[in-house]
């Protein structure tokens, strides 16, 4: 078994040794090892050694660093803005396929989440979407992308749940502004 290396530390070595020292007072036979695990916690403030174990590792954890944002082309998503107005409707459809790819994330955060549209509904929500009449080529992307599932008889369509990409993930936050 490896063993734990945990850092003690005490602000006042006196109350530490009074404490100990009244733990150890009265004793007929030298403490067990885990006896004397216990009490340096105990004068330490801390219940037992397996409290002493959990706070040292909750600061590990904490002192740890947390991890580097993810990297976001802005410039990607600054281009992406420019293909939607004011009110977040989709007005022109990118000719780049990453930026295609971008908007399509965007439509797709608007989509309700969980059930399952007939085609109809899916052709409405899409329509209040963008502008420029092609719900086709949005609903095809969207699929494609697995985005959307469609169903074995082509008839609905559910939202597919992914964690967007960090642009992505961008963009819906400057549209839901």
């Amino acid at each position: 078994m490896s063993r734990d290396l945990i850092p003690l530390t005490t602000p006042d070595v006196s109350g530490f040794a009074r404490s100990l020292s009244k733990q150890l007072t009265g004793r007929e036979a030298p403490p067990s090892h885990l006896e004397l695990l216990n009490m340096l916690a105990r004068a330490a403030g801390f219940r037992n050694h397996q409290h002493l174990r959990a706070a040292e590792a909750a600061r590990a954890r904490l002192d740890s660093p947390l991890p580097a944002p993810e990297a976001v082309d802005f410039r990607q998503v600054e281009r992406a803005l420019g293909c939607f107005d004011a009110g977040g409707v989709l007005i022109r459809w990118p000719a780049r396929r990453q930026l295609q790819i971008l908007c399509l994330w965007a439509l797709w955060a608007r989509l309700p989440a969980g059930p399952r549209l007939d085609e109809p509904q899916i052709n409405r929500l899409l329509d209040a979407l963008h502008a420029f009449g092609d719900r086709a080529l949005i609903r095809r992307d969207m699929v494609g992308l697995d985005l959307l599932r469609r169903g074995d008889d082509g008839r609905d369509y559910q939202r597919v749940e992914r964690r967007p990409p960090p642009e992505a993930r961008a963009l819906i936050a400057r549209l839901s502004r």
